[in-house]
């Protein structure tokens, strides 16, 4: 079941795929709304906000990694699924490395973008669940305020970039419990391979270098061998 009123925003440059998605998704449940590139993303985010975005890379102007980039840094949090014909390793990286949650390969059955995005909305926080989880997490030095999802170092706020952000509401949610990889960057009908886990691991050590005040023996977001990775709060 998709999650009722999802507010989702389609940016692609070519009008038939555009047309094709927002009806698709339409008829799955979801309330939507197209750009025809970065400009009019960016005029409509001034005014709305949404549950996810999905972007196409290759577009002409700004290409929808480089606006990943910026949104993030401007602090959206929101989920972003990319759309390419790019499709070798390292553009997928770079990608989830600007601060997307999933990556899809052009061709691709709408089954599949379906399938990806209600994987995303599935690893959102439920709602009413956040009343009952510590309000604080300590991690040593750093704390993390559940409520905000925001991360201190004493008075000074620590950016997270999206991908980051998800994460970090995911392990809070459950801490001192495992998560699987596949929980952390699904990839709905595909098996988890060294992309995928590659993926993971890139972010897992970026986040380590926030939290942790050794990120190579780290203390508190915990490798749990062949099960996936652990945050141990104090």
């Amino acid at each position: 079941m998709n999650p009722p009123e999802a507010h989702l925003l389609i940016v692609d440059d070519d009008r038939r795929i555009r047309t094709l998605l927002q009806k698709f998704l339409i008829r799955q449940g979801f309330l939507v709304t197209a750009a025809r590139d970065s400009a009019h993303a960016r005029r409509l985010l001034e005014g709305l906000e949404f549950d996810l975005i999905v972007l196409d890379v290759m577009m002409p102007g700004e290409d929808g990694v480089s606006l990943t980039w910026a949104l993030r840094e401007g602090g959206l949090t929101a989920p972003i699924l990319l759309l390419t014909a790019k499709a070798e390793t390292g553009d997928r990286i770079a990608g989830l490395e600007a601060g997307a949650d999933d990556y899809l390969a052009k061709p691709f059955e709408p089954k599949e973008l379906l399938l990806r995005i209600n994987a995303i909305l599935r690893r959102l926080p439920p709602a009413g669940e956040e009343g009952v989880l510590p309000k604080v997490l300590r991690l040593g030095a750093i704390r993390y305020d559940v409520e905000r999802g925001e991360l201190w170092r004493g008075d000074q706020l620590i950016r997270l970039t999206g991908t980051e952000s998800r994460m970090m509401r995911i392990f809070a949610a459950c801490p001192g419990q495992v998560v699987a990889r596949r929980d952390l960057v699904e990839r709905p009908g595909k098996g988890s391979g060294p992309a995928q886990e590659r993926a993971v691991d890139v972010q897992i050590t970026r986040l380590r270098r926030k939290i942790e005040e050794d990120p190579k023996r780290p203390r508190y977001l915990q490798t749990v061998r062949g099960a996936g990775y652990m945050l141990a709060p104090d």
